[in-house]
């Protein structure tokens, strides 16, 4: 039942985003939407932005779907941009609030496991240290992220296909070509010597 009333929520929100921006949406008006009152709106989320943080969780977690492998990551990319852009109005009245910052750490958290898997399965057979795979995610991470934004900001009008298409022709054999790069090498410190 639980998860039944966040996901009413959370379509109310949705449905509310279409006629409303996100700066005019009171909590009253998702829970008059879902017929439930505001106690139980209190039971699940904090706020608004509580609830956009578990939109964005359970819906980046649906469209990866555990394709985060190599072989796999493009399908797992591919489903992420196709939920956003099934999203419009949502992603849209995010980005363009206040609250950017939601969408972009959303993006950031689902990215970095994605890459991060995928790093750690090309990683296999070379000597190269937990800091060094994180630091190659988080590198590709902003890379992926901040075109997926620029992609968002312009209205998402390029074919999700060939958007994640540009993206991996750009880091076709980089991934590994950084792992055997840092394999072996000692992470700089904070202090130059």
């Amino acid at each position: 039942m639980s998860q039944t009333t966040k996901w009413a929520m959370a379509m109310a929100l949705k449905r509310i985003m279409t006629q409303k921006p996100l700066s005019k949406i009171t909590i009253a008006d998702i829970t008059e939407a879902c017929g439930i009152n505001r106690m139980t709106f209190y039971y699940h989320f904090q706020d608004i932005f509580d609830l956009i943080d578990w939109i964005c969780q359970e819906e980046g977690a649906k469209a990866i779907q555990g394709r985060k492998d190599y072989k796999t990551w493009q399908e797992g990319f591919l489903a992420l941009c196709c939920a956003t852009r099934e999203n419009r109005a949502f992603v849209e009245g995010v980005y363009h609030s206040i609250q950017r910052e939601k969408i972009e750490n959303y993006l950031c958290r689902v990215v970095y496991d994605l890459l991060f898997d995928v790093v750690c399965e090309l990683s296999k057979g070379y000597s190269i240290s937990l800091e060094n795979k994180q630091y190659i995610a988080d590198f590709y991470k902003h890379g992926f992220v901040g075109i997926m934004l620029e992609w968002v900001k312009c209205g998402m009008k390029e074919d999700p296909k060939i958007f994640v298409s540009r993206v991996s022709q750009m880091i076709h054999g980089q991934l590994l070509l950084a792992i055997k790069n840092m394999a072996e090498t000692p992470i700089l410190s904070k202090k130059l010597e």
